[in-house]
């Protein structure tokens, strides 16, 4: 399917995507969703005091998302696969900045030290690099700098054919907020509806510690897509108080 066939389809968005020309693409497929219920005092202290917070029904979710990331490239360039192909791993919550809903990377891996030093330099997103091995019902990852691992075991079920407001809440997320060191970033991005299977976990051995008080424990909620199209507009700045740019 051609960019032009998916990139008007906007009905499953709560707000339209940019009307300036995207600039980025990318495909996050075979993506395994784990969700967390979490308590807000333990993850407040990990969110920049730009951003709120977003609450399902009053409560805060964390969640980690194992994929592999596949033809990223710029507008006009075709991808390079030694760099634009590579697994990845981050840890999202879920924030509003600015009035607009999206979210907020706590961690974000990738298994290809070239491709995390070139995402980090154009995105301003921080990418570490850790060994990750990935099968057709397999995922492991380890990064021996901060002693971070996981190892899962899965298969995919059934396709749902309808979703919970959770199961949209969850994934159906069109902009990212990050902070760098004088500003907040923010990234537009758009994509078809994700396309949302049960998940089976056969194994799961889970070790960020870091993070020990998020995700320690089995998920509350868990996914699994065969992926999604994604474009993506350039970062916008936002200088934060009391910084100079």
């Amino acid at each position: 399917m051609k960019i032009a066939d998916w990139i008007n389809t906007t009905e499953h968005r709560a707000t339209m995507p940019p009307n300036s020309p995207w600039k980025f693409y990318q495909e996050w497929n075979k993506a395994l969703f784990l969700h967390w219920k979490v308590k807000p005092e333990d993850l407040e202290h990990l969110v920049p005091k730009e951003m709120e917070i977003d609450l399902f029904e009053g409560q805060p979710w964390v969640s980690v998302v194992a994929f592999t990331m596949e033809k990223m490239r710029p507008k006009h360039l075709i991808s390079l696969p030694p760099i634009s192909n590579f697994d990845e791993i981050n840890i999202r919550t879920y924030v509003n900045f600015k009035g607009k809903a999206g979210v907020y990377f706590l961690s974000i891996e990738g298994g290809t030290k070239l491709s995390c030093k070139l995402a980090a330099k154009i995105s301003e997103l921080p990418y570490r690099y850790s060994k990750m091995n990935r099968t057709e019902n397999t995922f492991h990852s380890n990064n021996s700098e901060y002693k971070d691992e996981l190892n899962i075991k899965y298969s995919i079920g059934k396709k749902l054919t309808s979703k919970a407001p959770i199961d949209k809440w969850l994934t159906e997320r069109y902009a990212l907020f990050q902070d760098s060191k004088n500003s907040i970033n923010a990234y537009e991005i758009h994509h078809q509806e994700w396309a949302i299977n049960q998940l089976n976990i056969e194994q799961l051995s889970l070790n960020y510690s870091r993070f020990k008080h998020l995700i320690n424990n089995t998920p509350d909620k868990i996914h699994y897509s065969k992926g999604v199209r994604v474009v993506a507009w350039d970062k916008i700045k936002t200088k934060k108080a009391n910084e100079q740019l």
